[in-house]
């Protein structure tokens, strides 16, 4: 064991866990950020995406001494302001099913959402083919990605 200081969600925080420890496990463990799924352990489903400098990366990957300190942001500190349009969306067109890959799905669309404020189908497809729904929710994903781009865009009606 060994103390690494991480930046999670703009704080400064202490871990004592084994430099190859996957950083999933320093949030889930150390710091009790719960949101963050572990899914399968192999980067493959992507429940366990986080944000580390603005880039999604599977946290279950990467190892705490690889972090440093590089921002990293959890589904928990996506927006710590104001609700997240992804989130508003989510909440307003019922997207999740069982609801686990859902913090995974958010993270990797907000990075997409970032980057290309007006997606398309193409572009939701693209960003997020990495991440896995069990429930197979995809549909509703994609409609909470377009919806969130239009309560980011200043479109505030309710969505039917």
């Amino acid at each position: 064991m060994s103390k690494h200081t991480l930046n999670i969600n703009g704080q400064l925080q202490a871990v004592d866990v084994a430099p190859d420890t996957p950083l999933l496990w320093a949030l889930r463990d150390s710091l009790n950020l719960v949101g963050t799924k572990y899914g399968c352990g192999v980067g493959q489903c992507g429940s366990c995406t986080v944000h580390v400098n603005g880039s999604p990366v599977r946290s279950c990957m990467v190892p705490v001494s690889a972090v440093g300190k590089q921002k990293v942001t959890t589904i928990e500190g996506l927006d710590a302001k104001v609700t997240h349009p992804l989130q508003t969306a989510w909440q307003e067109l019922d997207v999740p099913q069982c609801g686990y890959c859902q913090a995974g799905q958010i993270m990797s669309a907000a990075a997409l959402l970032r980057d290309k404020p007006h997606p398309t189908d193409a572009d939701i497809d693209s960003a997020m083919g990495g991440n896995l729904c069990r429930c197979a929710a995809y549909i509703r994903i994609r409609a909470g990605i377009h919806r969130a781009a239009e309560l980011a865009n200043g479109k505030k009606k309710v969505a039917k």
